[in-house]
């Protein structure tokens, strides 16, 4: 049996780390800490984690694999992370290697959880696939013809910022109706408070209490109970989401697409939504195999998991 190996999702406030059998894919140990922007800290706190785990686990480790937020070049060097403002070209692969004295890899946060699902989850089986996380943003990461997409400098994997709607409203980013701004976690939110303000969604502000208080939490509920107000925000949000998707298969001539990130806590009614869209507006669609449509399977465990198997010659 493979020895086991480590990885670490590094987020916006925390840091996560696993230790996995790379051959049984069991998780051996895990454990979560704060995370931080400023580089040295952050490489301490990585430092910190392994050494933890090792003595845990009762085992050294050869070599470790990172997930970060943004853009990460292929030579190791965060280059911007929305995430983690502070972390600017930092060279995190040599800086974590100095420390542990072992090989570091590291790619995008949505890379590696493509990684994971690819091995392990609900990408298996598939060639051609995107794993699509709806949180924050949006991230992407991409299986084509049985190889992860990295691109020239390792930042594929973009395309929460594909531009929807040219005139649309500015983003964080500065962007003008990229495709985040309609589709992704947060804007589910804003979507059901805009409703609950205009008093379109009464039924959530009656769970809420008042209409400040309505999120995509009160949403999903009312999508459980079949609620008609809540059933057609989903409506709406899903041919969101599967804007973007239509645009990423019919660029890419994808098999599935893998939904994953906090919304997917709605379960089965978004997929069928998302899935449903897609069936409507994919133009050709008559004439194509159906586009099978999944919710993630390792939650977020994903980027982790990913990390970990990144040391195993992904990049």
């Amino acid at each position: 049996m493979e020895k086991d190996v480590i990885g670490i999702d590094i987020g916006g406030t925390s840091a996560r780390a696993i230790v996995l059998n790379p051959s049984s894919f069991e998780i051996k140990d895990q454990l979560t800490t704060a995370s931080s922007d400023n580089g040295l800290e952050l490489v301490q706190i990585i430092k910190s984690l392994v050494r933890k785990l090792e003595k845990n686990t009762e085992q050294s480790f050869s070599k470790l694999g990172l997930g970060v937020a943004g853009l990460t070049h292929r030579s190791g060097t965060v280059r911007y992370s929305p995430n983690l403002p502070d972390l600017v070209e930092f060279p995190i692969t040599l800086e974590t290697e100095n420390e542990l004295g072992i090989p570091v890899v590291v790619g995008n946060d949505a890379t590696v959880g493509t990684i994971a699902e690819w091995k392990i989850g609900s990408g298996k089986g598939s060639d051609n696939f995107a794993l699509v996380t709806l949180g924050t943003g949006i991230g992407t990461g991409f299986v084509i013809d049985g190889r992860l997409l990295l691109g020239n400098n390792g930042f594929a994997g973009e395309a929460g910022h594909m531009t929807i709607d040219v005139n649309g409203p500015v983003h964080i980013t500065g962007q003008r109706g990229p495709w985040e701004y309609f589709a992704s976690g947060n804007a589910l939110n804003r979507i059901v408070q805009k409703e609950a303000s205009e008093g379109t969604y009464p039924w959530g502000v009656n769970e809420a209490g008042n209409w400040e208080n309505v999120t995509s939490k009160h949403l999903s509920s009312g999508i459980q109970k079949l609620e008609p107000d809540s059933l057609r925000i989903l409506d709406h949000f899903c041919h969101e989401v599967s804007k973007g998707l239509i645009n990423l298969i019919l660029l890419l001539d994808l098999e599935r697409v893998v939904l994953g990130g906090g919304v997917c806590g709605i379960g089965e009614p978004l997929r069928n939504g998302v899935e449903k869209w897609i069936e409507e507006t994919l133009i050709g669609n008559e004439h194509r195999p159906k586009i099978e449509v999944k919710l993630a399977k390792l939650g977020s465990s994903a980027g982790a998991i990913g990390a970990a198997l990144s040391t195993t010659n992904f990049f």
